[in-house]
């Protein structure tokens, strides 16, 4: 499997964003996804994940009522929709995977399949 993200950019504060990531697998249907989000000198940080079907979503409180992660089974996308965006955002957001489907708030180490990462900045 492999995940490829993209949709970031420079932004200003209070703009919204959409990230993708798109999976090379035809099991997408049957993989849970998440986002993780690494600021310069900080460790990467969990921020949302959703489930096989994409009924059951969790996110971090840092993020809760801003951002809304989706997913496309047909496209075999899934989507980080993110509103109200504060400088405390900027980071290389990046897309991970995992066969497990998710039932509880998620760990990082939970998460084997990566993508490469999408810069997202925003300035005040």
């Amino acid at each position: 499997v492999q995940l490829q993200a993209s949709g970031g950019g420079l932004v200003q504060a209070g703009d919204s964003l959409r990230l993708s990531c798109a999976a090379s697998t035809p099991f997408f249907s049957s993989h849970s996804f998440a986002w993780f989000r690494q600021a310069p000198g900080k460790e990467r940080e969990f921020v949302a994940a959703i489930s096989w079907s994409g009924w059951r979503t969790f996110y971090a409180d840092s993020v809760k009522d801003r951002f809304t992660n989706s997913r496309d089974n047909a496209e075999k996308t899934v989507y980080l929709q993110m509103n109200t965006l504060k400088p405390e955002d900027t980071a290389v957001y990046y897309c991970a995977a995992r066969t497990k489907d998710l039932i509880r708030f998620p760990t990082i180490e939970e998460y084997n399949i990566w993508g490469q990462g999408t810069q997202v900045t925003v300035s005040s």
